[in-house]
């Protein structure tokens, strides 16, 4: 229970103040962010000023210097949070793939539909001139590859494929080639359509299928054949 005060009333818990505090403090985040990130989208880094976001976000200047410090700051943490949503909602449109194809296409189609690659690659510029900002970059450049390579792995394994690549390589190796074509792609002024595409040409055949008949378990690159030998040992 709280402690009473001088008029009788118990005081608030001082937990629950901060639990309180903190929940009120993640949702200004959140606020914060959403406006940003639609209005730098908008208008760019240097046609966004901060009035323009608290305002937005119904809050104040203030509250974005509390929380990011600067507006640059804002502007990467901003991209960085919706590259992960986009890779969640990447990892999401592919779960009902049955093919190696399809999964791909998948993936393709969900990245080039909108233009949080394009958003998170000028945030990856950003950092080249302020170092200080780089390691929130680096953590969700790892977090892209390292879910990635979940999502992946549990889909061959899910499927009985046999992937071409490592799930890490095929990660790392997805988006590098994902946010290089959609980069090129918003410079060259090309459609969603056209730089899927390009993205599935460049990303070529990544797994392939097991045939309905096959009982063998699922291999990725690297494992060691497990099938019964001729004598009946397991081959090396």
């Amino acid at each position: 229970m709280g402690s009473e005060t001088a008029s009788g009333m118990s005081a608030p818990d001082p937990k629950h103040v901060v639990r309180a505090t903190r929940s009120a403090g993640r949702k200004m985040r959140s606020l914060l962010l959403d406006a940003a990130s639609r209005l730098f989208k908008e208008r760019g880094l240097s046609g966004t000023s901060i009035s323009d976001i608290a305002a937005a976000a119904d809050a104040f200047p203030s509250q974005i210097t509390y929380y990011f410090r600067t507006k640059e700051a804002l502007f990467v943490e901003a991209a960085s949070r919706d590259m992960l949503y986009l890779a969640r909602a990447t990892e999401q449109a592919a779960l009902n793939a049955h093919t190696p194809r399809d999964y791909t296409h998948a993936l393709a189609e969900t990245v080039t539909a909108t233009d949080t690659v394009a958003f998170f690659a000028e945030a990856l510029t950003l950092t080249r001139r302020r170092q200080d900002l780089a390691p929130l970059v680096e953590r969700t450049i790892e977090r892209l590859h390292s879910e990635g390579a979940r999502a992946y792995a549990d889909q061959v394994e899910r499927h009985g494929w046999r992937s071409l690549r490592a799930p890490e390589e095929s990660s790392r190796r997805f988006w590098a080639i994902a946010i290089g074509v959609i980069v090129e792609g918003f410079a060259m002024g090309r459609g969603a359509e056209e730089m899927c595409r390009e993205l599935l040409r460049a990303l070529g055949e990544q797994a392939t299928s097991t045939s309905a008949n096959d009982g063998s378990r699922l291999r990725l690159v690297g494992d060691r054949d497990t099938s019964p030998s001729t004598d009946g040992e397991t081959s090396s």
